[in-house]
């Protein structure tokens, strides 16, 4: 096929195809180059188009195809887009987390506090912590449970508040 061919055949369905790209992907210049993109690739087959009983059907059809992908891509974009935001989100709260779990750790009573550090933060041994503390390992473990499980109970607030803020802002 050359291109007087294909101009007569191919290219005056090129306003039907724009109407119809328009309809699905509304904003005109992303119809425009739904269009554009399937002309090219009609014209790089042009020699295979013959075999098309109803080379209108088969345009449209194409544009059809290409508006959907613009579509899905876009879409496809858009989530990624949505899920890195909440990914660095998460990541600056993690980031956080240290720093807020030092702050909840320095705010409870000060047995509670030092097992804590010693324990977790100093990976000392119960034993070890009865020692320097100077208290029974029954107390070092009361203690311990008792700062851990304030802890929690804090962290456990602020993360349910700030999912419900992020999803809640995500609306």
């Amino acid at each position: 096929m050359n291109q007087e061919q294909f101009k007569n055949t191919v290219f005056v369905h090129k306003d039907k195809l724009f109407r119809f790209a328009k309809r699905i992907l509304v904003d005109d210049d992303e119809a425009f180059d739904a269009v554009q993109n399937v002309m090219m690739r009609l014209w790089q087959a042009k020699d295979k188009l013959y075999q098309y009983r109803n080379l209108e059907a088969f345009c449209m059809q194409s544009v059809k195809n290409e508006a959907l992908n613009r579509i899905k891509r876009d879409k496809i974009r858009t989530d990624f887009a949505e899920q890195q935001q909440l990914i660095s989100i998460t990541e600056s709260s993690v980031g956080n987390t240290k720093e807020i779990i030092l702050e909840m750790i320095n705010s409870l009573p000060e047995k509670q506090r030092l097992v804590m550090h010693l324990r977790d933060v100093e990976d000392y041994d119960i034993e070890e912590i009865s020692e320097v503390l100077e208290m029974g390992e029954s107390a070092v473990r009361v203690n311990l449970m008792r700062a851990r499980q304030k802890v929690k109970e804090q962290l456990t607030k602020l993360f349910d508040y700030e999912s419900f803020r992020i999803y809640s802002n995500k609306k």
